[in-house]
């Protein structure tokens, strides 16, 4: 099979910051295998947002490739507030927590240092005992009383704590909406500029997506970043009201004891892979290349763990962002994707089984059905590629997830879909311009296949498609054709 990066399985999101703006720079992260763009709105002005949207749409049409968009929100972010100085924080001292938009009334020499933070309701969510997390889990503290608005703490190691660091609460349930209006005014810009997908940060329950999703209004695919201990609990409420969820494992880590994380990304990655949802595995894949041309071999291990873990797409952050290798970065993990799919009955031996996804419900219905034949179809033929007509995508990412070893060309006229697509599994989408048929769809996908090698004249492969077309859900059909 041609290995270029349009024919790996697994796909590259990439986050999008000063190391990667410049269009010379995106150019070459396309050549090198990037398949998405991710926005963080965390470090995004709304200008830098609207240039990344059209960094990826230029790109798009230039190469003829799909690259999606995934606009990813703050979220209710709880940091410390500004301080004077960086404050050292002492084992066993005491400290106040309060609002920093208030004062911290008179302070006594001999009693606790003053800490500001941005989080106004952080007395109401604490209790005597809980535990509060400063810098990614650097330096815990233990609560030791709540005076009205204010918390009392004990440190217990010590750091030093400096301004608009993060606060973590593991096995808090926190009060605060996952959507602030800094989200609601970067979700409509994300809208006006037509992304594929948008990011909800700190999602708790399922109602958390409520809003966003009214306010989306099927305009954009909705992914649930899952980075609190409560969302685990959830997690299957979760996972039917996203499209898609992102295993953000740098709050997981400090949400949970590190060795639990490896065991909850396994446990996601089998729910996504089994319910037909996105999975996207993200932080710290590559963090050495932040610095360093080359990647560590415990990194090539995470990549190729998530990868055999049923992950849809492996995510870049300060990689690509902040990072001085970029491109290397790109290129590095497009290198362990096509090595590990290289390997001879890899997908047979973990999650890429077709009996383990077709226990789960979608798979079921006349759609599974189809994918799941259509499936068998293909490996008893020997097909090169699968091909599949799909409108709102859900063809395509039913067929996904059968975690076929050949690739499935989504043939469909919505440019929405074909962008959306660039991150499913295995999919390779192909944008038809003009009126829909059956003929001028497969005719398609035939010359993308004669244009790429994927077969030789006369090999027979497989054709889903929903009939009537234009009706979404409504996959129904299949076919075996010859190229």
């Amino acid at each position: 099979m041609n290995e270029s990066p349009a024919f790996r399985r697994a796909k590259i999101l990439c986050t999008l910051g000063p190391a990667s703006r410049d269009p010379e720079v995106f150019r070459a992260l396309v050549e090198a295998g990037l398949d998405g763009v991710r926005v963080n709105f965390s470090h995004s002005s709304h200008d830098q947002a609207t240039r990344a949207v059209e960094l990826a749409r230029n790109a798009s049409r230039e190469s003829g490739r799909a690259i999606s968009v995934l606009a990813d929100l703050q979220g209710p972010k709880i940091r410390v507030g500004t301080l004077d100085s960086p404050l050292e924080i002492e084992p066993g001292a005491t400290y106040l927590a309060f609002p920093e938009n208030e004062s911290p009334g008179p302070v006594n020499p001999a009693g606790p240092v003053p800490i500001p933070t941005t989080y106004p309701e952080l007395a109401t969510d604490l209790g005597p005992g809980d535990r509060v997390l400063f810098d990614d889990g650097k330096i815990a503290l233990s609560v030791r009383e709540i005076r009205g608005n204010r918390v009392v703490l004990e440190a217990l190691d010590g750091g030093t704590l400096s301004s608009g660091k993060g606060i973590n609460l593991p096995g808090v349930e926190i009060g605060a909406p996952s959507l602030t209006d800094k989200d609601r005014e970067d979700a409509r810009l994300a809208l006006d500029l037509g992304v594929d997908y948008i990011a909800l940060s700190f999602v708790r329950r399922p109602d958390d997506l409520d809003e966003l999703r009214e306010l989306v209004d099927g305009r954009a695919l909705l992914v649930a970043k899952i980075e609190m201990a409560q969302a685990l609990r959830n997690l299957h409420g979760i996972l039917a009201n996203a499209d898609g969820v992102m295993v953000a494992r740098g709050d997981l880590g400090v949400e949970l004891d590190f060795e639990e994380v490896p065991l909850v990304q396994k446990r996601i990655l089998r729910l996504t892979s089994k319910t037909a949802k996105l999975g996207i595995t993200a932080t710290q894949m590559l963090e050495s290349m932040i610095v360093s041309s080359r990647p560590t071999r415990a990194e090539a291990s995470d990549v190729a763990n998530a990868l055999l873990d049923g992950t849809d797409a492996v995510m870049l952050s300060a990689e690509t962002a902040i990072g001085d290798y970029p491109v290397e970065s790109v290129s590095t993990m497009s290198r362990i994707i096509s090595r590990i799919e290289r390997e001879p009955g890899i997908d047979e031996e973990g999650q890429g089984s077709t009996r383990f996804r077709g226990l789960a419900p979608v798979h079921h219905t006349v759609a599974g059905a189809v994918a799941g034949a259509a499936a068998e179809a293909t490996d008893r033929l020997g097909a090169p590629f699968l091909v599949t007509f799909t409108n709102s995508g859900f063809t395509a990412w039913v067929q996904s997830a059968q975690r076929l070893q050949v690739p499935i060309l989504a043939v469909t006229d919505q440019p929405r879909t074909f962008s959306q697509l660039a991150l499913s599994y295995g999919v390779v989408p192909l944008l038809l311009e003009g009126e829909a048929s059956y003929d001028r769809m497969l005719e398609t996908a035939r010359v993308f296949a004669r244009e790429h090698g994927l077969g030789a004249e006369g090999d027979s492969f497989v054709v889903t498609a929903g009939v009537p077309f234009h009706t979404p859900g409504t996959t129904n059909y299949m076919r075996i054709e010859t190229l």
